[in-house]
């Protein structure tokens, strides 16, 4: 059996992450993991009570949230991994766990949001559900529909998604997934159109305000003109390429001449 204060620590920890205290949930957590290393049960093996690991699961779930919530990606990466042993490996004498799919679901966004496409597919064909309910559950609909708007350009959907998050914690993936988006409508426009008007580049790239727009700008380097309403894109200036004429024509020279040697 768990220690008592390993389960005094996991109690406290339930009743400070649902107050949205962030700091003192990841003060606690710091702590219990070591609880957990001691008691032999932050790597589970053999055959531990359980009661014990579910306390274990539970803890590294709240993590994962925690995680997201403080915007600490790699944090979230490392609770994740730990939990497939739990979710895996001793499915067969743990009790579902109400928080598995939403992690799993926002695993599969995190794999979208850094381009790893593939690994999005893999991880998808591997989870214990059968392959024609995946889109029955919520958690799990949601990073398949926006890995299909992804591929066919319909951004628009991908904006609205975010208003359709099954968890709050989605939003965050959804808003990093937005802003790679915006950096490549950006480009296009930079290529397409030597200015656009204030009103048609929020538009385009999904600002509700003119001030998100503003400070878009002056971080991709536009020229705003508020008084003429338009914004004056940035040219990059194309390198000139200079070519040593007078040194390939020694060189073709020289070529020849031992050309003419050799005959």
């Amino acid at each position: 059996m768990a220690p008592p204060q390993l389960v005094q620590g996991y109690k406290e920890l339930q009743k400070v992450f649902i107050s949205g205290n962030l700091q003192q949930t990841g003060v606690l957590l710091t702590k219990l993991k070591i609880g957990l290393t001691e008691a032999g049960l932050f790597v589970p093996y053999g055959n531990p009570d359980p009661q014990d690991l579910v306390l274990a699961r539970d803890v590294l779930e709240v993590g994962a949230f925690w995680s997201i919530r403080t915007k600490d990606i790699p944090s979230f990466d490392r609770y994740f991994s730990q939990l497939q042993t739990f979710y895996n490996d001793y499915s067969s004498i743990l009790p579902p766990s109400p928080r598995e799919y939403p992690l799993r679901g926002l695993n599969l966004i995190r794999l979208l949001t850094q381009n790893r496409i593939a690994d999005f597919h893999t991880t998808l064909e591997s989870l214990p559900l059968p392959a024609d309910s995946l889109t029955a559950n919520p958690y799990i609909a949601h990073p398949i529909n926006l890995e299909q708007w992804l591929m066919e350009g319909s951004y628009s959907k991908v904006w609205n998604a975010r208003e359709e998050a099954p968890t709050e914690e989605y939003k965050f993936f959804v808003d990093s997934l937005m802003g790679t988006i915006r950096n490549e409508i950006a480009g296009c426009e930079e290529a397409a159109y030597d200015s656009l008007p204030l009103k048609d580049a929020a538009t385009l790239l999904f600002f509700k305000s003119q001030n998100e727009l503003l400070t878009f700008a002056q971080q991709r380097g536009w020229q705003v003109d508020l008084t003429a309403g338009k914004i004056t894109f940035a040219k990059k200036t194309e390198e000139k390429v200079e070519i040593p004429k007078e040194r390939l024509i020694s060189a073709n020279l020289q070529y020849a001449r031992e050309l003419e040697q050799i005959v």
